[in-house]
């Protein structure tokens, strides 16, 4: 992390990404994740009128700089380039996920460690649909044995808890290993290795996961919308 004078002696940046800088380093420094305007605004080298002028309030900037980090997680390399088989790619997207937690520890305790009953995380949305994206093409394969949805939840859920775990442990201790265990185990719980493996019980959610995943993305313009959504219901049933 940059040192206390970065954020002011950036001359040539503008007061706005002084004060993102100055927030982004007061943040990681913090241990309770508290910082005061009066302190961001000494390392940026502004007056609280220019905060305001920018984000608002003090909430405004946190939620930009949050938004920043989240997004540099999502864009990371591995991201839009990773792997051509969807199940290698969510795989790399745990591991990347976890990472970013362990390196960004503050960013992460803001992103999921403090939400409100009900309220769906907006910063979190994209790389949630980038998930669901790769799920759903695995489903296509027939080889997911639940709705690409259910899924995309479990395997959030999970990722977020096990990163929350090891940031709550002593950095010396963490159990990298925990993470990868669990990573395989919630993946084959809901992923066959290839399309036509298995008993014939799962075999059959994975192909009604696949059908139902073929008529989202072809519409089933043959049929009516009842027609459809009895269709689903039955699809959802079987898997």
């Amino acid at each position: 992390m940059a040192s206390r004078t970065d954020a002011r002696s950036k001359v040539g940046a503008s007061a706005r990404d002084r004060l993102l800088l100055a927030a982004g380093q007061l943040l990681n420094e913090s241990k309770d994740r508290q910082v005061s305007t009066r302190a961001i605004c000494e390392r940026a080298g502004v007056q609280a009128p220019t905060l305001y002028h920018h984000f608002g309030s003090k909430q405004g900037l946190i939620d930009a700089v949050v938004n920043y980090g989240f997004t540099q997680y999502v864009q990371a390399p591995g991201g839009a380039d990773g792997p051509a088989d969807p199940v290698s790619a969510i795989r790399e997207g745990w591991d990347r996920h976890v990472q970013y937690g362990l390196e960004h520890p503050s960013f992460y305790v803001l992103l999921y460690g403090q939400i409100e009953p009900g309220t769906p995380c907006t910063l979190t949305s994209s790389a949630e649909a980038m998930l669901l994206d790769l799920l759903t093409a695995v489903a296509r394969q027939g080889r997911l044995r639940t709705g690409p949805a259910d899924a995309a939840r479990q395997i959030a859920a999970a990722n977020a808890g096990v990163t929350l775990s090891l940031i709550a442990q002593p950095e010396g201790e963490r159990d990298l290993a925990m993470s990868r265990q669990v990573r395989d185990m919630i993946l084959g719980s809901l992923i066959t290795a290839e399309a036509d493996d298995g008993e014939p019980g799962p075999r059959l959610a994975a192909l009604a996961s696949a059908l139902s995943a073929a008529l989202d993305e072809d519409g089933a313009a043959s049929m009516t919308p009842t027609e459809k959504l009895m269709l689903k219901e039955w699809l959802r049933r079987l898997t």
